[in-house]
């Protein structure tokens, strides 16, 4: 079902999948406007877009997820919500009275803001690591939305997304100010790549530093399935469409669904490595240090910080969850998310691959002047 005539808002909409969120949008369904809420909005992005809306109005709304008038105003008239915004923090830079403030409180008051604006649909984007892995590292292989699993998130990061999360689906079916009810659902992708992925432009940069030798953190047993940004953006869009049908809105409202794609399981350091390699990067074939070792040396550097939070702020370069999530078999199944809005991954992994490995080639002269002049 199409979202012709709809107005959306996206959040992050400048963001690695916001923006391929906006452009797919544009490209497939004719909405009447596309509402853009980022903390900052690119004008070169807004350029970009003008050659491809045609007859959808793009408007802007630049602030925080905080400013409640910034959000009612972003909302009044729309008919969906694309969630994208949050905070993303692996390790422990941000503070988590940051992260919450922005990844929690600012769902809430989105949340909100749709009730009192008649919003009908809201979708948000979670993140594997709500699933886990737990700190034992048990793994999970092609899981479900069923899989049993125990896990206590202590990470922040980790705790504001599936706080959010929470959240989300417990406001499904709250009652709108015109009587009408909200549909809410939460999309779990599995680690995304693509092009624009900061993270393996940082795995280059150490390669690069390292005589073009990537790090290897993870074994390469603890395969996962990453999931390309075009492939989760189009789970969004299906999410959506889904939501326009009173049948499948039912079915999906109030749930949660992993999002991956044909991406073969594995590691995530020689996903970096099949990435990299066409541009002459190889891969240490042990890690530096055992893993047993280095979990030691993360929790002493997390001692360390505790011991110098009062004086410095001090953030280990990786820390324990990190090494475990890195070293734990964690992959799912999009099956459901296939039976409940129809969706169907259109890249395979070697175009995905391809466009990834392009784009990154693209940026490797830049990487290598900017750490050569460092």
């Amino acid at each position: 079902m199409s979202l012709q005539g709809d107005v959306c808002v996206v959040t992050g909409a400048c963001g690695f999948l916001g923006e391929r969120l906006v452009r797919l949008l544009l490209e497939e369904d004719k909405l009447t406007e596309i509402r853009m809420l980022d903390i900052h909005v690119r004008p070169q992005l807004i350029q970009c877009l003008e050659e491809i809306r045609g007859d959808t109005l793009v408007s802007v709304f630049e602030g925080d997820i905080s400013d409640s008038e910034l959000l009612r105003r972003a909302c009044k008239g729309a008919s969906l919500v694309f969630h994208t915004a949050s905070l993303i923090d692996v390790t422990g830079k941000v503070l988590y009275s940051e992260l919450h403030r922005v990844n929690v409180k600012g769902t809430q008051l989105l949340l909100e803001t749709c009730v009192q604006e008649n919003v009908v649909s809201f979708i948000y984007t979670s993140s594997i690591e709500v699933a886990g892995p737990n700190a034992n590292g048990d793994p999970i292989i092609n899981g479900d939305e069923n899989t049993p699993y125990t896990c206590s998130l202590k990470f922040p990061y980790s705790k504001t997304k599936k706080e959010a999360e929470q959240v989300t689906l417990q406001a499904q079916g709250e009652v709108l100010q015109n009587g009408g009810r909200l549909a809410t659902c939460a999309l779990r992708p599995m680690y995304i790549y693509g092009e624009g992925c900061r993270f393996l432009l940082g795995h280059m940069g150490d390669g690069i530093r390292n005589g073009d030798m990537l790090y290897r953190t993870s074994r390469p047993e603890a395969q996962v399935n990453p999931v390309y940004v075009g492939n989760a953006a189009l789970a969004h869009l299906q999410a959506a469409r889904a939501l326009r049908d009173p049948q499948r809105r039912a079915a999906i409202g109030g749930n949660f669904y992993y999002i991956s794609d044909d991406t073969p399981p594995v590691s995530y350091s020689d996903f970096n490595h099949a990435v990299l390699s066409p541009l002459g990067f190889s891969i240490q074939e042990k890690p530096i240090l055992p893993i047993p070792v280095l979990y030691l040396l993360c929790f002493l550097m997390e001692m360390l910080q505790i011991l110098l939070c009062p004086f410095k702020r001090f953030t280990p370069p990786i820390n324990r969850q990190l090494l475990t999530m890195l070293n734990t078999p964690f992959s799912f199944s999009y099956q459901r998310a296939q039976r409940d809005m129809g969706y169907a991954p259109r890249y395979s992994w070697e175009e995905a691959r391809k466009r990834t490995m392009d784009w990154v080639a693209s940026q490797l002269p830049k990487e290598r002047e900017r750490i050569k002049v460092k």
